[in-house]
């Protein structure tokens, strides 16, 4: 039976990326009272960026891992590195020692829209034999994971199959392009998955390659959004602005007079209505520099400068 035009093309992507696929082996130590220590296993998946050896999964994968095995698609199983993570957006850098892997292409995540078709391949379940492959929709843009602190807020949603096992493995269009890496499902609902940008994964792994970590600027204060039964407490418009509930003693904000109870409306020229745009406005600054912030105190407006450093929870361990 001839394949149809989008089945060729669905094969066509499928055969373009599953040579960069690798499916990925991480131990943890646990322990058990009366048992003492015992080996985790546990299986995800992993995107070759690299020919020379560096993949793109989740941190969530190899996060406190003992001992990473990689399994490529050409059939080499080989240990694996972690060059560096971030929990914020749940991405990771792993290396191993290898040349000539077959690289996958990254796509353009900006360029997608609702309602696009999506493949999601990865190592779900552990099954053998290689890779799975589902296909949906995009389902919506910029969302939020639910039920999780996880504040990067720019997932992908999609309704292909992601089950346990294909965290980390690519979410690509019907070209063959990586769009985004998948990270989560939701165990409650159906047909409700998520994966990270490949434009944000891209940034990010071209740091951690660099550096082994995510720089990111602090300010040190706890805020909340103002919904509307907050703002109406303060007699404000809902969601004009961020409501510090503490400044962290010592941080930049407390050092330059910003204290609870005082209500965030912009970072430079950034307007701040949620935690999302506070997020995103620090990351339009670099560790050292200043940055103007105007805040609302009771019925004035006040603006201070505020010297941008790094977080100290993500700072490298000496």
């Amino acid at each position: 039976m001839p394949l149809t035009e989008l089945e060729n093309r669905i094969t066509s992507a499928v055969d373009s990326i599953a040579p960069g696929v690798a499916s990925v082996e991480s131990v943890r130590v646990g322990r058990r009272r009366g048992v003492g220590p015992f080996m985790q296993p546990s299986q995800a998946s992993a995107v070759v960026i690299d020919s020379h050896g560096l993949l793109i999964t989740n941190q969530h994968v190899v996060e406190q891992a003992a001992q990473l095995r990689v399994h490529l698609a050409d059939g080499r199983e080989l240990p694996g590195e972690v060059v560096g993570g971030d929990p914020v957006t749940d991405v990771a850098l792993v290396k191993v020692e290898a040349d000539g892997l077959s690289a996958a292409r990254l796509g353009a995540s900006e360029e997608l829209r609702v309602g696009q078709i999506v493949l999601a391949i990865g190592n779900a379940l552990g099954l053998p034999g290689g890779p799975t492959v589902s296909m949906g929709l995009v389902s919506a843009l910029g969302r939020p994971l639910p039920g999780s602190d996880f504040i990067f807020e720019g997932l992908i949603q999609t309704d292909a199959a992601i089950n346990p096992g294909n965290s980390g493995g690519p979410l690509a269009d019907l070209s063959g392009d990586v769009v985004g890496i998948n990270t989560a499902m939701v165990p409650f609902a159906q047909g409700v998955g998520f994966a990270i940008p490949i434009h944000a994964v891209r940034r990010i792994a071209e740091e951690l390659r660099q550096k082994g970590r995510i720089i990111r600027p602090w300010i040190g204060v706890s805020v909340a959004e103002l919904r509307p039964e907050v703002a109406r407490q303060y007699g404000l418009e809902p969601y004009s602005g961020l409501l510090v509930a503490e400044t962290v003693a010592r941080s930049p904000a407390h050092r330059s007079g910003v204290r609870a109870g005082d209500v965030i409306t912009r970072l430079g020229p950034f307007e701040v209505r949620k935690v999302r745009d506070l997020l995103e406005a620090l990351s339009k600054f670099p560790v050292g520099s200043d940055a103007e912030l105007q805040f609302r105190r009771r019925t004035t407006v006040q603006i201070t400068n505020v010297p941008l450093e790094e977080n100290p929870q993500l700072e490298a361990p000496e």
